[in-house]
């Protein structure tokens, strides 16, 4: 299990606010037309596995394009990020600011009912998992808790028996955990009010960030230049 021990305080905040943002997104994904996830790949991989299963061709080729969506996503970030160490500096604002546009573009499809909307948010789910993954070496998801909580048992579990426990990285499953209950928390209030429309406020969040970054990496020391590309 691989150990976390600091995080910058600009990457606590970061955290804290993506992960309220997939739990906003994915709130959004349950409550509008299909009542799908969005921003975590596991139920509609057995959903995928169930279609098959049935010989439901076309729920199969949905589930298929949502997952393949969500890969694209992380492979957008791979190419945008390409770096595995967490630096101020590396293009995290662009992948926030292309997170946001497709957040924005899949409104008016949800709004219409229309799938392609679902597919273009797990584009930008998969965007940023895999942007926190790339800065984190793998260790911060904030689409989705299942790790999540299974790290925290075993920390519970280690600090029951009197082991060592990594206490910063327990730190991070809490908050990564209670943001995106918090997160779903909104996106449900907001979805009463707003109906796909909700899907704006997360997306007008990241793109704030996004800006707000590329503003702190202008300004902060040491984050130009080459190697803070």
């Amino acid at each position: 299990m691989p150990v976390l021990r600091q995080l910058p305080r600009w990457a606590w905040f970061g955290t804290a606010v993506l992960a309220f943002i997939a739990g906003q997104v994915n709130a959004v994904g349950y409550l509008s037309f299909r009542h799908e996830s969005i921003s975590n790949m596991t139920g509609n991989t057995s959903l995928l596995g169930i279609a098959l299963g049935q010989g439901d061709a076309g729920e199969a080729v949905h589930w298929a394009l949502a997952i393949a969506a969500f890969v694209l996503g992380t492979m957008l970030s791979g190419m945008i990020v390409q770096q595995s160490t967490l630096k101020l500096g590396r293009r995290y604002g662009v992948a926030l600011v292309l997170e946001s546009l497709l957040l924005l573009a899949a409104v008016p499809l949800l709004d219409a009912s229309r799938s392609a909307g679902l597919y273009l948010a797990s584009v930008g789910m998969g965007l940023q998992n895999g942007m926190v993954s790339a800065y984190s070496g793998a260790v911060i998801r904030t689409t989705h808790v299942t790790g999540i909580f299974t790290d925290l048992g075993i920390y519970l579990g280690h600090l029951l028996r009197g082991l060592p426990v990594d206490r910063l990285r327990l730190r991070v499953c809490v908050l990564v955990a209670t943001s995106f209950m918090l997160g779903s928390a909104a996106g449900a209030g907001l979805f009463r009010a707003m109906h796909e429309h909700s899907l704006l406020i997360p997306a007008a969040l990241t793109g704030a960030c996004g800006l707000g970054y590329g503003l702190y990496r202008q300004y902060a020391p040491g984050t130009t230049g080459p190697a803070g590309e």
